[in-house]
């Protein structure tokens, strides 16, 4: 949980200091020149906060050894793998954007399978 926690909020700092580079670093293509209408960089902007908010809660979560939060992010983060899939499957989103998705599925996973292991073994808190 801190790990993803410190990479969620070190990508979201990146995202806010430069929309350019988080974008690079996302596999996509920052537009040469925004016209009129174009709103990248505001979008990139709130997604970066977020991002930098969510990778707090995570670090603070991981502080606090809560264990609710934990199994709380498993099913949100595999419905986020879901969406982000789909916005890719259905065109609303460059196949760049399946990183992200793997990023989010995998880091569920691991979650769920630390937790699963915790608890067989008898070392989680109720």
């Amino acid at each position: 949980m801190a790990v993803f926690g410190v990479l969620a909020a070190a990508l979201g700092a990146v995202g806010l200091v430069s929309p350019d580079a988080q974008l690079s670093l996302l596999g996509l293509t920052a537009p040469g020149g925004r016209g009129s209408g174009d709103h990248t960089s505001a979008f990139v902007t709130a997604s970066s906060m977020a991002a930098l908010n969510m990778g707090v809660y995570y670090v603070l979560a991981a502080l606090a050894d809560w264990r609710a939060f934990f199994r709380w992010t498993v099913p949100f983060r595999l419905l986020t793998c879901a969406v982000f899939t789909a916005a890719v499957v259905t065109g609303r989103a460059p196949e760049a954007f399946l990183g992200v998705a793997a990023w989010e599925g995998l880091g569920a996973l691991a979650t769920g399978a630390a937790l699963r292991q915790e608890r067989r073994a008898g070392t989680e808190d109720a």
